[in-house]
């Protein structure tokens, strides 16, 4: 029987979690010797992790290491992410916690942290990038035992095993001086330190934490057999997340992970992380359990979303022109897709049969969802993020966040104005090799649109993460954008001429030449109301005027959001306008009059 260890990779964002797993699928030799050619961040494999260079969905790889195989899930170290954390922390019976040398515990770090803590998982820590100039690993490690001591860690997990080093180099060693030449020293202990997984007798018992799509087979099922064994051909229970539907279903195929993919398999043994194939109609949070006597598993616990959004078809002048799916119908057969795999997201019914009002862990958590569907080839509409207000012993409560920000010391004293104007308390404030870290409790809508102004502020030097603290007593008003926007006037084409003679009126979103209709925002005004102006005039050419005796005209360069800039910069009276190829802000009510009758 070969051993086995399931572990969960947990860390802040960016500390080094997925270049880790690249080195350990390398260590256990699951790649060709041309792995140069397969380049980094191996489990990254969707676009926009690529890009953004951060986990979304969290993932399985396998690897062999002196005859005990290791299962890995890689998982996403963003909180608005939490509910990929929540899901796969059950799969797994050890954690390792990466830490970076210099950062050292970050929110996010204590938020994944917890969660596994509370399930009683054992953690090794691992202090990653221990080669970066002025790093402090052992006050980082330090540090790690007092979040450990104040998350009410047992006796047992506060016992953990530390291990030192740079995923980058491919080296762990147990004494950070010391370099070695592999990351045997980290397999070794995870080998040694984290748990097999108990062996189980009796009817079959597996809990779906995870789903997988293939286009030839459909939905797979992934979870961990907790108790007895599953075979291929076995006929099963499905017990709903409800606690009441029971589904009498079969097993089709049995797959276990193997390196960076699956292999089918007759029979599955307690303990070990699989896939089912031929299971119809299952949910995350369901049981597959014994099929004269079932007995479910509680169902995962998952945080309630914060946020919400409302999604709505492309009605603007220029609907149909870019996307491949632009109805209603479209749009809700994706979320409705979307929603069996993303835990954390929920859906209702708009105002009208053509919007639904999409709630989420907060505006990045959103905009990947948007962002994909773009890609797909959908077109919609977005309207301004609002966050959810409770009603809690009969107040108003609405959700706070904790938030840290760590900037050059010459800018905390903005950084602290900004947050304050923003109704953020600061509890906690720390300085050291001249750059500060501040603390703050401060609510989810304020922010909103917080990023770009602390980046603007202190010179993009700024670095914020915040996570979910509670519901709390609702703090009062706070002053959004001031400055209103400047909206076009007509439909046509935008010319060089106009936008120059309009420069002082306020900073344009659109370049000469780019095609414009009437409501759409072009750019931000001056001042604080809205104006309407006419980008689409050209010059008219008469004898008096001839077309080189004028100025050339010099144009600013024009602001570029990106998706989650355009979700925090718009007003409650805007929308984004989001097709695959081009994203513009746009008035709800495209005419002016009709503006001004709704302002009365």
């Amino acid at each position: 029987m070969q051993k086995l260890r399931n572990i969960a990779i947990i860390a802040h964002v960016d500390h080094g979690k997925t270049t880790l797993v690249d080195k350990m699928i390398l260590a256990g030799n699951l790649l060709r010797d041309n792995a140069q050619q397969n380049g980094e961040l191996i489990m990254d494999n969707n676009d926009l992790e690529r890009e953004r260079g951060i986990t979304i969905l969290s993932k399985n790889v396998s690897v062999i290491y002196k005859d005990c195989k290791i299962n890995i899930i890689d998982t996403p170290g963003h909180a608005d992410f939490g509910g990929e954390v929540e899901r796969v922390l059950n799969m797994c019976d050890g954690v390792l916690l990466l830490v970076d040398a210099f950062e050292g515990t970050m929110p996010q770090t204590r938020f994944v942290l917890q969660k596994a803590l509370s399930l009683g998982k054992k953690p090794i820590v691992v202090v990653n990038k221990v080669d970066k100039p002025n790093c402090r690993p052992d006050v980082v490690n330090e540090q790690v035992f007092d979040l450990m001591f104040t998350l009410d860690a047992t006796e047992e997990q506060l016992e953990y095993k530390t291990i030192y080093g740079s995923a980058k180099q491919g080296w762990m060693s147990h004494v950070w001086t010391e370099r070695t030449d592999s990351i045997a020293p980290l397999l070794d202990a995870i080998i040694d330190e984290i748990p097999e997984p108990q062996t189980v007798e009796g009817t079959p018992q597996m809990l779906i934490t995870s789903l997988e799509y293939s286009p030839y087979v459909g939905r797979i099922a992934v979870g961990k057999v907790t108790r007895g064994s599953l075979r291929a051909g076995q006929n099963v229970t499905l017990a709903k997340r409800d606690g009441t539907t029971l589904q009498k279903t079969r097993i089709r195929d049995l797959m276990v992970f193997e390196g960076l993919g699956k292999k089918k398999v007759e029979e599955v043994a307690c303990g070990e992380i699989c896939a089912l194939v031929g299971i119809e109609g299952f949910e995350i949070g369901d049981t597959v359990c014994d099929y004269e006597h079932p007995e479910p598993l509680p169902p995962i616990q998952i945080d309630e979303p914060t946020m919400s959004m409302l999604f709505t078809i492309n009605n603007s002048p220029f609907f149909g022109k870019d996307g491949k799916y632009v109805t209603s119908r479209h749009i809700k057969e994706r979320l409705d897709r979307e929603l069996e795999k993303n835990l954390a997201l929920r859906v209702e019914p708009g105002q009208n049969a053509d919007s639904f009002v999409v709630y989420g862990r907060g505006v990045l958590h959103l905009s990947v969802l948007i962002e994909t569907m773009r890609r797909e080839g959908y077109e919609l509409q977005v309207g301004q993020p609002k966050v959810i207000i409770k009603e809690i012993d009969g107040a108003k409560c609405e959700p706070i966040e904790e938030m840290t920000v760590d900037c050059p010391d010459e800018s905390a004293g903005t950084v602290i104005e900004l947050a304050t104007k923003r109704k953020g308390t600061l509890t906690n404030m720390e300085s050291a090799n001249g750059r500060t870290r501040l603390e703050f409790s401060i609510p989810s809508r304020g922010i909103i649109g917080l990023r770009s102004n602390m980046l603007t502020a202190t010179a993009g030097e700024a670095i914020m993460t915040h996570r979910l603290k509670g519901f709390e007593p609702w703090t009062g008003e706070i002053e959004m954008r001031t400055n209103g926007s400047l909206i076009a006037s007509e439909t046509g084409t935008a010319y060089a001429y106009s936008i120059d003679k309009l420069q002082d009126r306020g900073r344009f979103f659109i370049s000469p030449m780019d095609k414009v209709y009437e409501g759409e925002v072009i750019g931000e005004s001056t001042r604080a109301g809205d104006i309407t102006v006419n980008v689409t005039k050209a010059k008219q050419l008469t004898n008096m005027r001839a077309s080189g005796s004028d100025d050339k005209a010099s144009i600013a360069p024009p602001k570029i959001f990106s998706l989650e800039e355009a979700l925090e910069y718009i007003k409650e009276d805007e929308y984004v306008e989001v097709t695959p190829h081009a994203m513009r802000l746009r008035k709800i009510l495209l005419h002016e009059v009709d503006r001004k009758r709704a302002s009365k």
